[in-house]
């Protein structure tokens, strides 16, 4: 068991990010409700970029997460790492530190802005480069995943907590993939069509597809980036990589590698797998890349 930074009591830790996540849920949702209303939707949307729109509830949620934690623990040797932070200065962003906080403060801002519902907020704890402990707040289900680095539960704010699943082991033709809404591509829709998976969701935000497969609603996500195109970013997978890792799944690369976080860029490329069983998941992703070599799907495959 990793030690956290000294000082840091990981109890009061999770109470602290429970707080900090339920103020957050409140922004996002009062945000929705006003964007159900054309007539706002121009005082909310803050830029004219369609592929990657910001939103006063991202610039809201970011600046609240921030400053609670910096005022709450002034004096920790941990740094932070935010996705409206680096989109404003993407070359100074100081994470040289063991610790490192990873914040999506609107995972699915297409789906926020369009009204379905499937959006979450991301933090996450890295400990050298590797997701240790995290929270995705999913506001428009009244729910708060939250991994302590050992395990992980699903928080209702006046509710009883969800009961986590047991998960099965399935072939790839038995599974049902959970999909992107709105990154989705041809060369991603011709390996699903190949795979012949049994059911396909379609569904924003990587949180809000990881939660939906420890839910047990799902069984497997695909994320491919094609080359020289843009890719899921570390405030992407990180919180989901972990309430994943902790339930009893997996989130890799196509080779069965742990993914890399805090590199310049900030990128994760390539195809991306993440299934809800660890023991199955090595077996998983070389069958999916068999079946991308045998019908020439991706690019630079060996």
């Amino acid at each position: 068991m990793v030690n956290l930074p000294e000082g840091v009591d990981i109890n009061n830790l999770i109470d602290d990010l429970r707080i900090f996540s339920w103020e957050a849920a409140d922004i996002l949702i009062k945000y929705s409700q006003i964007l159900k209303k054309s007539d706002y939707k121009t005082n909310i949307i803050k830029n004219d970029d369609e592929k990657d729109p910001i939103t006063i509830a991202d610039l809201e949620v970011n600046d609240l997460i921030l400053k609670r934690m910096q005022s709450k623990y002034p004096n920790i040797s941990w740094k932070y790492l935010s996705e409206e932070n680096a989109k404003v200065d993407h070359n100074n962003c100081d994470i040289d530190s063991e610790w490192v906080w990873i914040l999506d403060p609107l995972d699915g801002t297409k789906d926020f802005i369009q009204g379905t519902g499937n959006y979450a907020m991301h933090f996450a704890l890295n400990y050298k480069n590797k997701p240790f402990l995290g929270v995705v707040l999913i506001p428009e289900r009244d729910e708060l995943w939250i991994s302590n680095g050992e395990n992980v539960r699903c928080e209702r704010r006046e509710h009883v907590n969800r009961k986590l699943n047991s998960f099965a082991n399935k072939n790839l033709n038995e599974m049902t993939l959970v999909t992107s809404k709105n990154h989705s591509n041809p060369t991603l829709k011709n390996l699903i069509d190949k795979i012949c998976f049994k059911n396909v969701v379609i569904m924003g935000s990587i949180g809000c597809k990881i939660a939906s497969i420890v839910r047990g609603e799902s069984d497997i996500y695909i994320c491919l980036s094609l080359p020289d195109k843009s890719s899921p970013k570390d405030w992407d997978f990180a919180a989901p990589e972990v309430i994943l890792r902790t339930a009893g799944g997996a989130v890799t690369n196509l080779e069965n590698e742990e993914l890399c976080y805090e590199k310049t860029n900030f990128d994760q490329p390539g195809i991306i797998i993440a299934s809800n069983n660890k023991i199955m998941h090595g077996k998983l992703c070389f069958q999916i890349k068999e079946i991308i070599k045998k019908h020439d799907i991706y690019p630079f495959i060996s």
